[in-house]
């Protein structure tokens, strides 16, 4: 195993990796709309946060060596399953066919009472 890490992707908060690469996959924790700059999650606003989550995963298999079209799974946590159709609308921008399998779910409460977080597992390329 072998630990990924960048300062373009918000931190680790805890005893966990931002990504950890495995047997040719990239498996990253769930990112929250956290700003790396400010260590903060900056708006109250779906695009906005789902925007920096976007951002935050892309740093990260950046430095992993992959991009989106090595995602082959991905898993969307929402505060909200009314903001599914906006951030469904975002992430369809992201990619391409094949679409990677997905999962999305409303969830009680997220960490710093974000609005998303998502987690994805992707091929290692390079």
């Amino acid at each position: 195993m072998k630990e990924i890490f960048t300062s373009k992707a918000a931190a680790a908060a805890g005893p966990y990796s931002q990504a950890i690469e495995a047997l040719g996959f990239i498996f990253t924790s769930g990112q929250l709309p956290i700003n790396p700059v400010s260590g903060e999650i900056d708006q109250n606003d779906i695009v906005w946060q789902a925007n920096q989550v976007f951002s935050n995963v892309k740093a990260i298999l950046e430095e992993a060596g992959a991009g989106f079209e090595n995602v082959v799974k991905s898993t969307i946590f929402l505060k909200d399953m009314n903001d599914f159709a906006t951030v469904n609308k975002l992430y369809g921008e992201l990619f391409a066919k094949p679409f990677p399998a997905r999962s999305c779910f409303q969830v009680g409460k997220l960490p710093k009472d974000a609005m998303i977080e998502m987690e994805v597992i992707a091929l290692k390329t390079k």
